[in-house]
This record gives structure tokens, C-alpha cells and sequence, in this order.
């Protein structure tokens, strides 16, 4: 599900309170209300919602009550810094994936179905200290981009458009591109980007080739 329309989703607290009650066991619509201390038409309009965005599935027992639970794991990251604002969702990746082919990261945890109890929560003890981990790696990584975003504003040395300078740099670091590109990659108007590109040429920080646009080689 597109991030955008996934926040516009969670933004509810009603549906986020749902989600944490079906998180822990799937509910009927009566249960929930009586959770929430919401009518049963809210509910149901709330759950609807969830289920359309692929977030929550139905199943109905044998007295017919309909019962409401968690479809799939989903995650959901934004990031809100000087540089920039952006937010992705993500889906688990499948059993075959290997992480070893992730070459910043170590995780040794072995199981397999056959596994004995005593294995399973050996296994849940080191991904539930690997996920805390990573989640200070996010914050240190993120706090250690800012810090060289900075510094190359600074480098830089453009006054109040030292930012833009370095969105088109770090755009144009990756591959070159031409005005088009990168006016949609940094999201200022293609005149704006055009003006910045000439006057990042004229400093010898970039230059224009049959490829596009990109860092000077004797920059």
C-alpha cells in the first residue's frame, strides 16, 4: 500500500486503537465497540476502511459472528529532517531471503519448523534484540546524514539555497540526469534547477555531458 495513503489511514486513532486490540486477538464488531466506546456503525465504517487497504481480513464462525484480525505485517518509516521529508512502507521479505548479502549487518539466529519450544524463544530473544539494535543504528545513521549534510551545505557555502545545492548534488552523486530528472527527484521547478545547474557549472562543481548532468571530475 502506498505510504501516503497508509499515514492518511493511520492517522485515525480510533483505527489505530483497533489495530492494537486485533494485535493481540481477532475481535468481533461488538468487541470492538465496547473497547473503543464507539457505536458499532463507527466500527464498522473504521474496519471497512482497514480491510479495503489490505490491513485487516474477516472470517465468520460457527454462529455466524464475523470476526476481524490482523492480515498481514506492515511497516511503516518516516523520516522528517532539514533535508527532507519522506515515508515508505515495507513488507516483510520472504524466508529465502538471505541477509548475509546485506554486508553492514550480522545476525546469526537458526530455527526451522521442526524447532523445540525452548529454540523458538531462543530465536525470539535475539530478533527482539536485533530489532532494538537497528532501531539505534536508524537513529545514528540518521543523526550521522544530517551531520554530512551540513557540512557540505557548508562547503558549499550558497547562503539561504545551501540546501538546494546539496539535494542536486547528492541527486546528481548517484547517476547523471537532466533537468527533467532532477527537477522531479529534488521537487523544485525545472527553471529553478536549470539556474542552480549553471551556476554550479560556472564553480567547476558540475558539469554537463552527453549523459546529463554531473559532478565535475576535477571538482
Amino acid at each position: 500500500m502506498d505510504s501516503a495513503a497508509l499515514l492518511d489511514l493511520l492517522g485515525n486513532e480510533n483505527r489505530r486503537r483497533i489495530l492494537r486490540l486485533l494485535a493481540r486477538k481477532p475481535c468481533y464488531v461488538t468487541e470492538i465497540s465496547e473497547y473503543l466506546n464507539v457505536s458499532p456503525k463507527a466500527v464498522i465504517e473504521h474496519l471497512r476502511k482497514l480491510e479495503d487497504a489490505g490491513l485487516i481480513e474477516s472470517r465468520t464462525d460457527d454462529q455466524r459472528r464475523k470476526y476481524f484480525h490482523i492480515a498481514r505485517n506492515v511497516r511503516l518509516e518516516v523520516n522528517v529532517s532539514p533535508y527532507g521529508f519522506a515515508s515508505k512502507s515495507a513488507y516483510p521479505s520472504n524466508n529465502s531471503f538471505d541477509i548475509t548479502t546485506c554486508r553492514h549487518l550480522s545476525l546469526d539466529v537458526s530455527y526451522d519448523d521442526d524447532s523445540e519450544l525452548d529454540e523458538l524463544l531462543g530465536a525470539l530473544e535475539n530478533l527482539e534484540q536485533f530489532e532494538n539494535e537497528l532501531s539505534l543504528a536508524q537513529r545514528w545513521v540518521q543523526g550521522r546524514l544530517c551531520d554530512v549534510l551540513d557540512q557540505i551545505s557548508e562547503a558549499v557555502d550558497a547562503g539561504p539555497e545551501s540546501r538546494l545545492y546539496t539535494d542536486v548534488l547528492t541527486s546528481v552523486r548517484e547517476e547523471p540526469k537532466n533537468v527533467g530528472e532532477l527537477s522531479q527527484d529534488v521537487g523544485i521547478p525545472r527553471e529553478v534547477v536549470a539556474e542552480l545547474l549553471e551556476t554550479m557549472a560556472d564553480e567547476g562543481v558540475v558539469q554537463r555531458t552527453e549523459r546529463g548532468w554531473e559532478l565535475s571530475t576535477s571538482g
